[in-house]
């Protein structure tokens, strides 16, 4: 799909339906072409609650993934992470329903939160990481008003497109399995081990073994939430070991499963708002270059191809492509990070369990609203939130890695010259904990191969860019040593 293939929504809309709606019918149908779609209202609610359903493990897992600290050391309250996770989604999710008119949700993306947990925060500070969320996200929205984001992807050949989201899998699993104590740091005959020496010990970690199998059978099953099936068992079998048993909060890494005063509370929006620009000067221009390219590549990826899925599902795409509030979608999309950005929960993108609640017959914006309200509703819901330990939050963290592993099928191990670099993305992720560093390896390993073969003009102008930029990112050290910078 070009820029010019996007044509004005009004047009599409009336291309999509056929004619405009005649008058007579309620302003929600008008407005949302319920009608128009094939959709009912009743529809339309059915599936936003879906598809909440589906996605609303984002709020006790991008609170996991963020909950460290930054370069200054400070910890981030848990009950800020959880209202800016929510508030983000609510209103992107809002934004997508009542603008883009198209039934997708949008919450804080763990290919993102993962880069700003383990690249970008623990080299700057907070606000000045969610300074780097807004600029990215900015980003992307000026690559949709150009028309240069379709270039950018198709510039990347798709098998690496593949092996970026399955690296990006193997990382967010290992985050999770470190998070619940099943992975630690080993000795110096083993850089990691299985639990503390080598053996599994602690209620928790059983609990998150438990967890896991469960939602992996659910999932097998084709039980529809599985995930957050998952999560409300191991909840209950947290609190219920930690009340018998009487386990100390340290065993559970400072969050025990219970509940502290009244479920309900107001919202604690300290984090909002705490975004800075500049002040990276330590860290040097080619690092930070690197981590808003980063940043970029987790956050956009995917979401044209979610989109148009999802689009497609739903019947409102056509077979280029085109469909009713797309140019819309896109940019709100890409609007995801700055949003996510200002509220403290990083950025935002459509997330693909979307598709659930076109499942259920949704078709329009006003399923978006629907989970958009569910989201908002969430804001003083946090100290129930809260009971969910760690351990349990973690098993769901390692079921989406599994998930995004699926796309190793349309790889073709066969063909060294695709599996070498494809081999090179997944694996550097979580060996070296940097997204960058196995995109880097990936896009060095393609053109250096293509090259070998003679082929070297196939890869374009823009891979043989990065390969050069990948290639004083890697060599960065040793070209200021050699320059004598300090």
């Amino acid at each position: 799909m070009t820029q010019s293939s996007v044509q004005p929504d009004t047009a599409a809309e009336d291309a999509a339906t056929g004619s405009r709606p005649p008058a007579g019918r309620s302003w929600l149908d008008r407005y949302f072409h319920i009608s128009d779609r094939g959709s009912t209202v009743a529809r339309e609610l059915r599936g936003g609650v879906t598809t909440f359903m589906a996605m609303a493990y984002i709020l006790l897992l991008n609170p996991l993934l963020l909950g460290g600290e930054d370069a200054a050391e400070h910890t981030l309250s848990r009950s800020a992470l959880i209202t800016a996770t929510a508030f983000a989604a609510a209103f992107t999710t809002l934004l997508m329903g009542f603008i883009g008119k198209v039934p997708l949700a949008l919450a804080a993306g763990l290919s993102v939160s993962g880069v700003v947990a383990t690249q970008v925060a623990p080299n700057m500070t907070w606000p000045q990481a969610m300074g780097m969320c807004v600029i990215y996200g900015l980003l992307i929205c000026l690559l949709v008003v150009t028309g240069l984001r379709e270039l950018v992807m198709n510039a990347i050949p798709l098998p690496l497109k593949h092996g970026i989201t399955m690296g990006i899998g193997l990382f967010i699993a290992l985050i999770g399995l470190v998070k619940a104590g099943f992975v630690q740091m080993g000795a110096e005959t083993a850089p990691v081990t299985l639990g503390a020496g080598g053996q599994l010990a602690g209620w928790p970690v059983l609990i998150f073994c438990v967890t896991l199998l469960l939602i992996f059978m659910l999932q097998a099953r084709g039980v529809p939430g599985a995930i957050l099936i998952g999560i409300a068992v191991g909840t209950v079998l947290a609190v219920v070991v930690n009340t018998v048993g009487g386990l100390s909060p340290k065993e559970w890494g400072g969050a025990p499963p219970e509940l502290d005063g009244s479920a309900v509370s107001a919202p604690d929006f300290s984090l909002f708002g705490q975004v800075e620009f500049g002040g990276w000067g330590s860290i040097g221009a080619m690092t930070v270059g690197m981590i808003v390219f980063t940043l970029v590549l987790a956050g956009f990826f995917d979401a044209m191809a979610t989109i148009i899925g999802v689009g497609t599902e739903a019947g409102l795409a056509d077979d280029k492509g085109r469909m009713p509030g797309l140019s819309k979608a896109l940019f709100i999309d890409g609007a995801g990070g700055a949003v996510g950005g200002v509220a403290g929960a990083s950025g935002q993108t459509v997330f693909v369990e979307s598709a659930t609640g076109v499942g259920e017959g949704a078709r329009t914006g006003l399923s978006s609203v629907v989970t958009g309200l569910l989201f908002a509703a969430c804001l003083f819901f946090t100290p129930l939130t809260q009971i969910v330990p760690g351990q349990v939050a973690a098993a769901a963290l390692v079921v989406i890695g599994a998930m995004m592993m699926q796309n190793a099928r349309h790889v073709d191990w066969a063909d060294r010259t695709v599996a070498i670099p494809v081999f090179l993305t997944v694996v550097l992720m979580p060996f070296t904990y940097s997204i960058t560093a196995g995109v880097g390896a990936g896009v060095i390993a393609w053109t250096a191969i293509k090259a070998a073969q003679g082929k070297w003009r196939e890869p374009g102008v823009f891979m043989w860019a990065l390969t050069g930029i990948f290639v004083v990112y890697f060599a960065l050290r040793p070209i200021e040593h050699w320059l004598g910078v300090k």
